[in-house]
């Protein structure tokens, strides 16, 4: 290590991050050959005396060490430049009033979840209540290894069909709700703010009902003039904190904003260029007439809404992985 590696500190923790995503990726890999040799040995003095159930338990093994395999190769995809950042997720609902906002309070627990399942710390930015359950928006941060990579194929329209709660016909309802996620910036990565092309604006910050949380302008919403990006905070007492925040996540928007420029600059159809654009409807989520999730990009079903609806969405984060480095 170099003695001036420590100076810049930002830069020295994504190298070491990097570093240990390449250690285990080797290590892994290691231990996964000689849990091929060891079954393949086995196989085949099983084989040679006829011995049916170790056959069966080697190649139940072989399934599980595919699994295992299949996992690192999508570690291996998650190589571009902000893919190890931490990320905002911002959800809004759709139109259709309390359907729509409680859908959306189910996507945000939905990923909430998931990274409780991953231990990646959650934080609450930002939150608007629905008027009578839900909520009209959210914005949360996600910090853990290669988040970004993970998520960053999330962005998009959630559709969801069922039997309405809230509908004393017990008819079937269909609501959306649009998901955009973006890195969290570390210090390394420079984006430049022009004062001239911002516009700050406070606000009081307020609960469910109406209720102040407070009753100081302690929120705070920026407007980025030039390309109309708005974000807001209101998740601590202390403006000039709601205010830094604010100032860090649209530096993350910004930064997102130019990423997805220079994909779409190295995409060769306009098909691919809109199946990872915003506004596109990317999953389809039916409680009713049948139960089913499906992935509109890459085909990938599940028929446990309920399992993914928990947080367990891992295949299909995957799927998309694999359709992005097709």
């Amino acid at each position: 290590m170099e003695p001036n590696f420590w100076e810049d500190k930002p830069k020295a923790e994504k190298i070491l991050k990097e570093k240990k995503l390449y250690e285990d990726l080797v290590n892994s890999y290691e231990v996964s050959l000689k849990q091929f040799n060891e079954i393949i040995d086995l196989y085949d003095l099983a084989l040679e005396e006829n011995n049916q159930l170790v056959l069966r338990e080697s190649e139940n093994n072989i399934l599980k060490l595919h699994k295992n395999i299949k996992k690192n190769e999508i570690k291996c995809f998650l190589s571009n430049e902000a893919d190890s950042l931490d990320v905002y997720l911002e959800i809004h609902a759709g139109a259709g009033g309390t359907e729509s906002q409680d859908w959306a309070e189910m996507i945000r627990r939905m990923y909430i979840k998931w990274a409780s399942s991953k231990n990646y710390k959650c934080e609450l930015i930002n939150e608007h209540k629905g008027d009578e359950a839900g909520i009209k928006s959210s914005t949360i941060r996600i910090n853990g290894n290669f988040v970004y990579g993970f998520l960053k194929s999330e962005s998009g329209i959630h559709r969801l069909v069922r039997i309405s709660p809230f509908d004393s016909g017990a008819r079937r309802h269909t609501s959306f709700a649009s998901v955009w996620v973006y890195p969290v910036i570390d210090e390394s990565i420079k984006v430049e703010l022009l004062d001239k092309d911002l516009r700050i604006d406070t606000y009081r910050s307020s609960g469910a009902g109406g209720q102040h949380v407070n009753t100081t302008d302690s929120a705070v919403r920026i407007t980025h003039i030039p390309t109309k990006i708005v974000v807001q905070c209101q998740n601590d007492r202390s403006q000039h904190k709601n205010k830094d925040t604010c100032m860090n996540m649209l530096k993350a928007r910004l930064y997102e904003h130019e990423l997805k420029k220079k994909e779409q600059q190295l995409k060769s159809s306009e098909d691919s260029k809109s199946e990872i654009g915003w506004g596109h409807q990317i999953r389809s989520y039916v409680l009713h007439p049948y139960r089913m999730v499906k992935d509109n990009r890459t085909n990938y079903e599940s028929s446990s809404p309920d399992k993914v609806l928990d947080g367990e969405i891992d295949e299909f984060l995957e799927s998309s992985l694999y359709k992005l480095n097709d």
